[in-house]
């Protein structure tokens, strides 16, 4: 999918995640699903803070319902998160949005960077939530210890994993969430996944 900017906080956050996880391809045991890309219509400035909510199973069940469906609209979205989808676009996301009942396509929206930060948490090897620090660290020496990858290559890798080191991701608020997110882990990624190698 794209990569539209939702917010920098989850965009620095998932960063190092979802390069290493392009970089370790050939190794999936500490690949990593990325956020799905949304247009910036509903999404807050790149500056703004993501709303963090308390999930609901209600919100989850409606994210994984509407997904097949938004990605099919991701070849029609602009690629600037500064340009708006046409109406026709807009007014299909809200309306993929409410049958999959959410409110609008800002909730949806919302409720999917809620789970992107929590996902962001989880060790893909064992699936458990053990934090985007430690993830990142676990990344950073699995692509140090690849042997395969070439120099150029695992240098831009490490310095982008590093960086997003430096910027601490969001604390989760809602605790309850990572167990919510454990019991739908494996729905959410393949479907937030999907099209990513497209």
């Amino acid at each position: 999918m794209r990569d539209i900017v939702r917010s920098a906080v989850i965009a620095i956050a998932v960063a190092g995640l979802t390069l290493s996880a392009a970089a370790l391809s050939g190794g999936d045991a500490f690949a990593q699903a990325k956020p799905a890309a949304a247009p910036a219509e509903a999404a807050p400035p790149a500056d703004a803070p993501m709303k963090q909510i308390a999930l609901t199973e209600k919100q989850i069940q409606g994210v994984l319902t509407a997904q097949k469906d938004m990605e099919a609209l991701d070849d029609t979205l602009p690629d600037s998160p500064n340009v708006k989808p046409d109406s026709h676009v807009a007014a299909e996301l809200e309306a993929i949005s409410k049958k999959s009942g959410f409110a609008s396509y800002a909730e949806y929206n919302n409720v999917v960077d809620n789970i992107s930060l929590v996902l962001a948490g989880f060790d893909p090897a064992t699936k458990k939530y053990i934090g985007v620090e430690a993830v990142l660290k676990k990344q950073i020496a699995a692509v140090e210890a690849d042997n395969k990858m070439p120099s150029k290559e695992k240098k831009q890798a490490l310095d982008d994993m590093n960086a997003a080191l430096q910027t601490p991701a969001p604390a989760i608020e809602n605790k309850g969430n990572i167990d919510l997110v454990a019991k739908y882990y494996d729905k959410l990624v393949g479907a937030l996944s999907e099209g990513e190698d497209e």
